[in-house]
C-alpha cells in the first residue's frame, strides 16, 4: 500500500537527514581543530518496485564523504616543530600503549594525520597536540646519512656535542708575485693564523709563515707555540713550469720539496691536491693534520698571481669543539636538526610523507589520525616534494578544512528536508486514519 510505503519513505528521510546534520554538527565543532578533514554527505536512493506500470515509494540513506585530500588553510606559528604539508602526503605518526623501562611503548598499528601542531615532550619524542608520536628515518649520528630502511617515532637527545679533533685544514690564499727577492723592498715573512682543535675539544694557534725565497719560490715555517714541539717545520712551495720544472700554469702549484721537521708530502703527481701533512702532539698524543692547498695546478687554494699584498681568501679547519644543546629545528626538505651553543648543527632524523592512491578512502581515528584500509591503497614513504608527496611548510599548522558558511548553509537545507519529512509522516498518519474511520 504507497500510504506505508510513503510513510516508510519518509521516515528513511528523517533518519538520513539526521545522518546529515550529525556530519554537520561535527564538522562545525571541529572548525577551529588543527588537521580536521570535514565529512559531506551523499544520498543513496533504494528501490521498491520501479517499472513502466508501477512506482512504489522506496527508501534514502545517507552515506559519508570523506574530504580527506582537500587542503585546509595553512596558517604560520612560531614553533620551530610546527609542520604543514602543501600537498597530499599525510605525516605518519604513533600511538602510545604504555610505558616500559621508563620509555613509552607503541602500538604496532601505524597511523596518519595532517595535524601538525608538533613539540617536545617530557622524553624528548616530537608529539602533536593529539598525543601522536611523529615518526621518521633517522640519521647516522656520526656521519649524518640518513637511512631510509626504517620509520619509527624521533626522540631528541639533548646531550653534549663530542668534541672532534681536526684532521683537515684548506687553505686558499694569493701571495704576491711582486718584488722579486733580493731587491731592497724585498718581502718580509706574511703570516696567517688559524685555530685547531685536539681530541679534547681544546683549541690551539697554529701559525703558517711565508717567506719569499726567489722569483716563484717560497718557503711556508708551520709553527704550533703549544705543541709539544712548537717549531713542526717547514717546505718549499714554488709555483709555475719555470721553477717547479713541472707542466703547470704559470702562478699555480707546481711542486712541494724540501720538507723539514713533523711535515711530509708526496710532491707532485698531475691532478693530485697540494698536500702537507703536519704532526703535532698537544698533549693528547700525536695528532695529523692535512693541510690542502688547491691542486696541482690549480686556480683555486694557494695561488701566486700578480700582486704586491697577501690575499688570504680562505682558512678553515674541520675541528669541532663540544658544544651543549641549543634547541631542536625542522628544515623544509624535512630534516630534523639539533642546534648546539659552537654554532655546530647536527641533523638527527629526516620527517616522510605518506601518499595514499584512495586518501578519501583512509578510516577516521581519534587525534585527527586515520589508519590504511584497502580501498586507500598501501602507504608510500616519501621525500619531501617527490612523487606528488607535497611540500613542508615550516613553523605553521593546517587548519580545518571546514568553512562554516558552507555549513550553515547545508544546516538550513538538512533542516527544512527533515521538517518536509515530517510533513509527509502526519500526512500519512492522517490519510490512515481516515481510511480505519471509513468502517464506522
Amino acid at each position: 500500500m504507497s500510504l506505508f510505503g510513503a510513510m516508510n519513505s519518509a521516515i528513511s528521510g528523517l533518519a538520513a537527514q539526521s545522518d546529515a546534520f550529525g556530519n554537520i554538527s561535527d564538522n562545525v565543532a571541529n572548525s577551529q581543530t588543527v588537521g580536521f578533514k570535514r565529512v559531506d554527505t551523499n544520498f543513496v536512493d533504494y528501490l521498491t518496485t520501479s517499472s513502466a506500470a508501477t512506482n512504489d515509494p522506496g527508501a534514502v540513506v545517507a552515506r559519508p564523504d570523506y574530504a580527506n585530500g582537500v587542503q585546509g588553510t595553512v596558517t604560520q606559528t612560531d614553533s620551530p616543530l610546527n609542520l604543514a604539508v602543501a600537498g597530499q602526503g599525510l605525516f605518519q605518526v604513533s600511538q602510545q600503549t604504555g610505558r616500559l623501562v621508563g620509555q613509552p611503548t607503541f602500538n604496532p598499528q601505524q597511523f596518519y594525520t595532517r595535524a601538525g601542531d608538533f613539540a617536545l615532550n617530557k622524553d624528548g619524542y616530537i608529539v602533536n597536540s593529539s598525543g601522536l608520536f611523529l615518526n621518521g628515518w633517522l640519521a647516522d649520528p656520526l656521519t649524518g646519512i640518513v637511512s631510509q630502511n626504517k620509520i619509527v617515532p624521533i626522540q631528541i637527545a639533548q646531550t653534549v656535542l663530542n668534541p672532534v679533533a681536526t684532521a683537515n685544514v684548506a687553505l686558499s690564499a694569493n701571495l704576491p708575485a711582486t718584488p722579486a727577492a733580493g731587491t731592497a723592498t724585498a718581502l718580509s715573512p706574511i703570516s696567517s693564523d688559524i685555530s685547531v682543535y685536539d681530541a679534547l675539544g681544546t683549541a690551539h694557534s697554529v701559525t703558517l709563515s711565508w717567506t719569499h725565497n726567489a722569483a716563484n719560490d717560497w718557503t711556508v715555517s708551520i709553527d704550533a707555540p703549544d705543541a709539544a714541539s712548537p717549531a713542526v717545520g717547514t717546505a718549499q712551495v714554488q709555483f709555475g713550469a719555470t721553477a717547479s720544472g713541472n707542466p703547470v700554469p704559470a702562478g699555480t702549484i707546481g711542486q712541494i720539496g724540501s720538507v723539514s721537521g713533523n711535515i711530509a708530502s708526496p710532491g707532485y703527481a698531475a691532478g693530485t691536491s697540494a698536500i702537507l701533512t703536519l704532526s703535532m702532539d698537544f698533549g693528547s698524543g700525536t695528532q695529523t693534520i692535512l693541510l690542502d692547498m688547491g691542486a696541482y695546478g690549480g686556480s683555486t687554494g694557494v695561488t701566486q698571481y700578480a700582486g704586491t699584498t697577501y690575499n688570504l681568501e680562505g682558512l678553515t679547519q674541520d675541528g669541532v669543539p663540544p658544544g651543549s644543546y641549543a634547541g631542536v629545528t625542522a628544515q623544509a626538505n624535512g630534516n630534523i636538526n639539533v642546534n648546539y651553543n659552537n654554532g655546530q648543527i647536527r641533523t638527527v632524523a629526516q620527517v616522510p610523507l605518506i601518499t595514499f592512491n584512495n586518501p578519501d578512502a583512509l578510516q577516521r581515528q581519534n587525534g585527527q589520525s586515520f589508519t590504511a584500509t584497502v580501498d586507500s591503497g598501501t602507504p608510500l614513504a616519501e621525500q619531501v616534494s617527490t612523487n606528488g608527496a607535497g611540500n613542508l611548510v615550516i613553523s605553521s599548522v593546517e587548519g580545518s578544512n571546514v568553512d562554516i558558511a558552507t555549513e550553515f548553509s547545508k544546516l538550513i537545507v538538512a533542516q527544512r528536508a527533515y521538517s518536509a519529512n515530517t510533513k509527509v509522516v502526519t500526512t500519512s498518519d492522517d490519510m490512515l486514519q481516515q481510511t480505519i474511520d471509513m468502517k464506522r
